[in-house]
């Protein structure tokens, strides 16, 4: 098990359930819209937001955000020390630095030792894009090994300086090399790790690298806090992040939609009554996690086969027939509807449950 540090409220590492971060992709510098996104991926679901911080007035707009939310924030800092006590001092609840770009050792102990004097974390990044030369020359290029080498190399030199409360993140655009270096890493030091694949793209092939990535992580015990990086809204990077987490089964899912892959006993347009479904049930799922209801299995059928009797253990669901279909719940028919009654009606049903 990891030890554990606290980025604001929330716990990452030591046994803590995986947390979801997200990263602003607004300009810093402007307070208003900042703020905004910020309360839209705490809406989301999103636990810990992360603000890059690349100049003085982006400095000054994030103290006075700070201010504003009590959503734990992460200043993201680059090649100045200086700005990295800044947003310290701003009351951030995490600093995110590349000790490599940061300066020197000089320039990082100050940071160390404003950190340390807040009472704040520290996530040291390792990424491949930015692997040291003499790792490179050591291993004739970026790998997995040497990129675990770096990493702990670079938790030493901080905790050196005295210093403890870090969180370690290793990324690389390549699943593999992702995967390979945690393996290493994770025998080789006990700091709470933040997992994902960096550059991982658009949303069609971000969300394939990183479910393998992260997912298979998970699965092997590794991470403790998660970002997915796509190339999109980041709110849709909180809600996949999520999607993943009830995937392993670390997180429980409040509406857990079934659906059959249809076959040519199909008589109903299922496929976009099961995408209408996970449209239209999408908001209250997470309104049933923020009021902590109990979860709910949605089954979403194309025919008599896989109907209520297939699915008598979905809370609720619906049966295709030929131009019409079955409302369900327990395995026990409620109606038979048309077709197109068949989603709204089922939409109702899971408004009105407990």
């Amino acid at each position: 098990m990891t030890r554990q540090v606290f980025c604001g409220r929330i716990p990452i590492g030591g046994g803590a359930p995986v947390s979801i971060q997200s990263m602003t992709n607004v300009d810093t510098r402007d307070e208003v819209r900042l703020l905004a996104q910020i309360r839209e991926l705490e809406e989301a679901g999103c636990d810990i937001v992360r603000v890059a911080v690349p100049d003085e007035e982006a400095a000054r707009s994030f103290a006075r955000v700070r201010k504003q939310t009590e959503m734990p924030l992460v200043a993201d800092i680059h090649f100045s020390w200086k700005l990295a006590v800044e947003a310290i001092r701003a009351g951030a609840d995490k600093i995110r630095i590349n000790p490599g770009n940061i300066g020197g050792e000089d320039k990082l102990a100050r940071v160390v030792e404003a950190a340390g004097e807040a009472g704040i974390p520290i996530r040291v990044g390792v990424n491949s894009g930015s692997l040291e030369k003499d790792m490179i020359e050591k291993y004739g290029g970026v790998t997995a090994v040497g990129l675990a080498e770096s990493a702990v190399k670079t938790l030493d030199m901080i905790e050196k300086m005295g210093f403890h409360d870090l969180v370690l993140s290793i990324k690389s655009s390549d699943v593999r090399m992702t995967y390979e270096a945690h393996m290493l890493v994770r025998s080789m030091t006990d700091h709470p790790l933040h997992i994902g694949i960096t550059e991982s793209g658009t949303p069609a092939m971000g969300k394939t690298k990183s479910a393998i990535g992260i997912g298979s992580l998970l699965l092997a015990g590794v991470g403790d806090t998660i970002r997915v990086s796509l190339t999109d809204d980041p709110v849709n990077e909180v809600l996949f992040g999520r999607q993943i987490l009830e995937a392993v089964g670390l997180r429980e899912k409040a509406i857990d939609i079934v659906s059959c892959p249809t076959c040519g006993r199909t008589q109903v347009p299922l496929i976009r009554l099961a995408e209408e479904a996970e449209r239209e049930l999408a908001p209250i799922a997470a309104e049933r996690t923020r009021e902590g209801k109990r979860p709910l299995k949605i089954a979403v059928m194309g025919c008599a086969v896989n109907g209520p009797g297939e699915a008598k253990e979905a809370d609720y669901g619906i049966a295709g027939g030929k131009g019409e279909g079955l409302l369900f719940a327990k395995g026990e028919i409620l109606e038979k509807l048309p077709e197109d009654q068949l989603i709204p009606a089922l939409i109702q049903l899971v408004r009105e449950a407990e």
